[in-house]
């Protein structure tokens, strides 16, 4: 037998061991036994509305909703762009619950964000509000002994994780393989919704999850990221989609995963909730004080929101991880294909993960031919921002048709991007150590800062391998991950959707759509903002320079893209431009394009590295392979 058979072999007869060591129900129940045994019953609060806090931000949920009819709903939208009104926005709404808390995620982190945002959920827990957390278990938590912890902090406090590797809490190296070889398209299908939804009246969602560097705590690599706040009927919405989860079979309770029930059975003892240890404990208590202090609230979150009447909150149900091609159970991605293929005259798309799916290319390039097409915006990560480099090779191996065959004005974020970097200065000031030190000059862990982060693959994203390529320049680094579409200035969708063939088959997404112009160009004006020279390079056509060489490497060019394997002509259709000193901001297609903007290269600040070469490998094999990435 050949090493690769016998290695194939090993790993399914893992995942059949594996699989096959399913709990009893005797297990499952000593260990429920136990937990409503050792856990505290005593309530914090003995008042009706189990001691809420003041929150101007639930006040006007609760004003929408009451204002709100079936055939006039009302509401509040709140776009949270920046990541601290987005932290303190969550903090202030959970510590104002007077009876339900439903959180949903993909990641949830031990690090300061995830720390802090569980330890809040459990004091609201312990006054008596009923709290359900629901976290795909592939990067959350992860460690048993605090997930035995949260089983046992409240009887008001419930968990579980959806669709477990191998019915654990944690999956190992082996059972990362073990899922691969044996069961990939279910282990490759994820919850990726996010939504907090307070009292059945305010929610909110968009493509944060629990984790420092979607708050821009992350002293080295953090996103551009995006949520909406949402009161009134919509929320109500988020609660009964989180329930048609929450009741779903591949939503496992802790004590019937088989780690977290052994930990349980063999540590009868009744664990502590300790107080979290907080890496920057100042910053922590920032973001503490101001989620109680309500002009804070006022300025920063509600002094820009809209009151409005239509706003939908849609979400693929669980029933598309397991038939995909049912219709019903994509609601929330066919309902963002027919927005995007309604428009008219502009479409301003903001996506991670610029890899279209068949559907969203038929309908770009449907758009593309109408008279006259609609101006079609892109803002995406390049290869220096990005910590999907895969998903990056794909993207790059098409430019020339996103800008040819579907006219995309596309603009890849910088890694160093100068509104990124101001829009988080105030947390950068507060990075001060209780030495009196920034801590910007220790050393950091690297092996633990790039595990666990989202991706949109599982082959070669595990650990170490899901690390940004290296750069030429030097300083803190930012990467694109909001999701977002604003269609002819008229209505405007945040979610979690990234438009691209693994958001379309097999994650479970969600989102909110506000069908309102004040607030579609508050979201056109954040992503437009993302594009603009400091920020971004623009991709446009290589100028000629020897026409008739131009010429036929183009030619050899589009032969080698049209293969779907051995892509390895180095001379590409497009290529980054860089805005000139003095000149004035202007589209590609403009006359005067090319005497106003230079080329600095395919790949700009990325310094020749593995990551590099695995780019051009990936680019020349596998294409093939993007509907899973």
């Amino acid at each position: 037998m050949s090493l690769r058979r016998l290695a194939l072999f090993a790993l399914l007869a893992a995942a059949a061991l594996l699989d096959g060591c399913t709990l009893s129900r005797a297990q499952i129940r000593r260990a429920d036994a136990m937990v409503a045994a050792t856990t505290p019953a005593a309530s914090s609060c003995d008042r009706a509305d189990h001691c809420a806090q003041p929150s101007p931000l639930l006040d006007a949920a609760r004003q929408a909703l009451a204002a709100s009819t079936p055939t006039h709903p009302q509401h509040r939208v709140a776009l949270l762009d920046e990541s601290e009104p987005a932290l303190v926005a969550r903090l202030s709404l959970i510590r104002a619950a007077r009876r339900t808390i439903d959180v949903q995620t993909y990641i949830w982190d031990q690090d300061d964000v995830g720390q802090l945002v569980l330890d809040e959920l459990v004091k609201a827990a312990r006054r008596g509000v009923q709290v359900r957390i629901l976290a795909d278990q592939l990067f959350s938590f992860g460690n048993v002994a605090v997930l035995d912890r949260l089983a046992r902090a409240s009887p008001n406090l419930k968990v579980r994780l959806y669709n477990p590797t191998f019915h654990e809490a944690s999956t190992s190296p082996l059972e990362w393989a073990a899922g691969i070889a044996c069961c990939f398209f279910r282990f490759n299908q994820r919850m990726h919704n996010k939504v907090l939804v307070v009292d059945g009246t305010a929610g909110i969602t968009g493509g944060r999850n629990y984790q420092d560097r979607y708050f821009d705590w992350d002293d080295d690599f953090d996103y551009v990221d995006r949520d909406v706040l949402v009161g009134g009927p919509a929320a109500q919405s988020m609660g009964r989609s989180f329930a048609l989860f929450w009741r779903h079979r591949r939503s496992v309770p802790l004590t019937h995963l088989r780690d977290v029930n052994h930990y349980i059975l063999n540590h009868p003892d009744a664990p502590d909730w300790p107080a979290p240890t907080y890496e920057h404990p100042q910053r922590v208590f920032r973001v503490e004080q101001e989620a109680s202090d309500a002009a804070w609230l006022q300025a920063h979150v509600l002094a820009d929101s809209v009151q409005t009447g239509e706003v939908e909150f849609f979400s693929d149900l669980p029933a598309k991880t397991e038939q995909p091609l049912k219709r019903q159970a994509r609601q929330f991605t066919a309902h963002v294909m027919q927005m995007v293929g309604a428009a008219r005259h502009e479409v301003v798309l903001q996506t991670p993960y610029l890899v279209m799916s068949r559907r969203a290319r038929r309908i770009f390039e449907r758009l593309h031919k109408e008279s006259p097409p609609p101006h079609i915006v892109v803002s995406t990560n390049s290869l220096a921002s990005t910590d999907a480099f895969a998903v990056y090779a794909v993207s790059y191996k098409h430019r020339k048709r996103y800008l040819k065959r579907y006219g995309f004005e596309i603009y890849e974020l910088k890694p160093h991007a100068t509104d990124a970097a101001a829009a988080n200065a105030r947390a950068s000031l507060e990075w001060i150590g209780d030495d009196g030190h920034a801590n910007g000059d220790r050393a950091h862990d690297v092996s633990h800062r790039y595990v666990g982060t989202e991706t949109h693959g599982l082959l070669g994203s595990h650990g170490s391998s899901q690390r940004p390529a290296p750069l030429v320049s030097e300083g803190r680094r930012f990467a694109l991950h909001a999701k977002s579409i604003v269609v002819d200035d008229r209505f405007a969708m945040v979610g979690s959707h990234n438009f691209d063939p693994r958001s379309d088959h097999y994650n479970t997404e969600a989102g909110v759509i506000v069908y309102d112009p004040r607030f579609a160009e508050q979201l056109r004006q954040a992503i437009l903002r993302d594009t603009q020279p400091q920020n971004a390079w623009v991709i446009a056509p290589r100028r000629p320079v020897v026409p008739f060489l131009t010429k036929l490497n183009q030619a050899i060019g589009d032969l080698s893209e049209s293969l779907p394997l051995f892509d390895f002509w180095p001379y590409r259709f497009a290529t980054s431009y860089q805005l000139k000193a003095g000149c004035t901001p202007m589209r590609p297609s403009d006359p005067g394009f090319f005497s106003c903007y230079e080329p600095v290269g395919d790949f700009p600040d990325v310094a020749l590295s593995p990551k590099l070469i695995y780019t051009r490998l990936i680019t020349a094999f596998g294409s093939s392979a993007s509907g899973i990435l």
